[in-house]
């Protein structure tokens, strides 16, 4: 395991947990709690998370830990076969927004070595009303992937839509957006700058968005639509979610891994 290359992106990771600290700290007078927790092997994480009048409850966690996998896990995770060793780093990021207007958003990125080495991740975003920047949010996010292989915007939009859904509703959770799993080409470098072209496109959309809709009035009917979506985030996030998985099998803070679920849904 090249430990230059998990140190590169730990620090990239931790960067940009930081920016996206400041700019949500600054949509509203509120700060982050932090809280600091250990691995029960190696390493550990940082938990922040942001209660306030804009964001109901958002949460960026970035962790970086090691250690061996359960025998469960032996040879589902690549590169595991012969040697169950793991190191991983990694940014998660849930926005639920106190308006049903702004949609809630997820994002993270993520660098795992074993007897191999890739990157995952993606965003995606689920709006509970009509939402009329979805095309322009597509079409931002082609452009984007476009600038490194012209066949990511379709693969990994194709493998949103199929993953981000909840085949006992027979629904999507969101609109999507784009994600990937073990992105490993014959370029290093190449496929970091897109994991982190992803998080810098992540920072600056998230924030535009909520800044122009923040102060759009909604009523006790929207709101409850709004509760009635997150319902279905919820369902996913408990039986779907792989990053869920992973964070449990490995032993991870329960409180980071469970930092997705809204604060509050409802069920008919």
């Amino acid at each position: 395991m090249s430990s230059i290359k998990f140190d590169i992106a730990r620090e990239w990771f931790e960067k940009l947990r930081n920016q996206l600290i400041i700019s949500f700290e600054n949509l509203d007078t509120q700060k982050f709690i932090i809280t600091e927790w250990d691995h029960k092997s190696e390493g550990g994480g940082k938990m922040s998370k942001l209660k306030s009048s804009i964001i109901e409850k958002g949460g960026v966690n970035i962790s970086s830990v090691s250690g061996r996998f359960k025998d469960s896990m032996i040879g589902k995770v690549p590169g595991t076969e012969n040697d169950a060793s793991y190191k991983a780093t990694g940014i998660s990021v849930v926005l639920h927004p106190n308006s049903p207007h702004i949609p809630s958003m997820h994002f993270n990125t993520r660098y795992l070595q074993t007897e191999q080495e890739w990157f995952g991740g993606g965003m995606d975003i689920t709006p509970c009303l009509p939402f009329k920047d979805e095309i322009n949010y597509h079409l931002l996010l082609e452009r984007l992937c476009n600038k490194f292989d012209k066949s990511y915007y379709s693969k990994y939009k194709k493998w949103c839509e199929e993953y981000f859904y909840l085949p006992h509703r027979k629904e999507s959770r969101g609109i999507g957006g784009i994600f990937f799993d073990y992105l490993h080409s014959d370029d290093w470098g190449s496929d970091f700058e897109f994991v982190q072209e992803i998080g810098k496109f992540f920072h600056e959309y998230s924030v535009s968005t909520i800044k122009a809709l923040k102060e759009k009035s909604w009523d006790e009917e929207e709101k409850n639509i709004q509760l009635l979506k997150r319902s279905r985030y919820a369902e996913f996030n408990l039986l779907h979610d792989r990053g869920t998985r992973f964070g449990l099998e490995t032993g991870g803070n329960i409180d980071a891994i469970l930092m997705s679920m809204p604060p509050l849904a409802k069920w008919d």
